[in-house]
């Protein structure tokens, strides 16, 4: 898959700036901490996949949970639409990009949605709250982020809707659920996978007990 690229677009995990709707129970250094684990584990899965380039849009310094094999990107102020929009640029395409709230992400999902650009001009995963968590697209198009509204339980919808009106074929891609809150974590580390994650979520004794089998 040389010719694609998998662009991760995220915050570096600085307390108070990251996950703050896991307080409480956590506090601002715990949910900063669960932060850094997921993004850990997404950009782990990233790694292993197929793109020929991977790309971190971040917002925020590079840390020690950047492996190496990575562009950095600045991630450019103003709204979210816009950020995404110039992140795209900056990379180009065709691509896949995620976000850092869905560390159960595996290679294997993400070298299915840069292959879907094979067969059609776009993908979408849904995010179980309404969202999404994955978008591919054949070519850059500032037009498919433009004022599509973020973060609410129409996002999906919005930019499915969007894709359609530029005349893009979509593959859907699985839905996944997001690492919003704590009430999240059953889901997101039940099938094993977002390792760093689970982990500091029991040492923090905020994973449930039945979520551990």
């Amino acid at each position: 898959m040389s010719g694609v690229h998998l662009l991760v677009m995220a915050k570096s995990p600085v307390p108070g700036r990251v996950k703050t709707r896991l307080c409480p129970p956590c506090t601002p250094e715990e949910a900063a901490g669960l932060a850094e684990a997921a993004l850990a584990d997404t950009l782990d899965a990233v790694a292993a996949c197929g793109a020929g380039r991977r790309i971190i849009a971040l917002d925020g310094e590079p840390g020690p949970w950047l492996p190496s094999g990575f562009e950095v990107v600045p991630q450019v102020e103003g709204s979210f639409d816009r950020r995404l929009a110039a992140a795209w640029a900056a990379a180009g395409g065709p691509g896949v990009q995620i976000g850092m709230d869905t560390p159960q992400v595996t290679a294997g999902l993400l070298d299915d949605a840069l292959s879907a650009l094979d067969t059609t001009s776009a993908a979408l995963g849904f995010a179980a709250d309404g969202g999404w968590w994955a978008i591919g697209l054949r070519r850059a198009d500032a037009r498919v982020f433009h004022d599509i509204p973020m973060s609410t339980s129409a996002t999906g919808a919005a930019q499915r809707a969007r894709l359609i009106g530029l005349g893009l074929e979509i593959t859907t891609l699985p839905t996944l659920v997001d690492l919003d809150t704590i009430a999240d974590l059953p889901a997101v580390t039940a099938d094993g996978r977002a390792i760093r994650t689970a982990a500091l979520a029991r040492t923090l004794g905020v994973l449930p007990i039945a979520a551990h089998v």
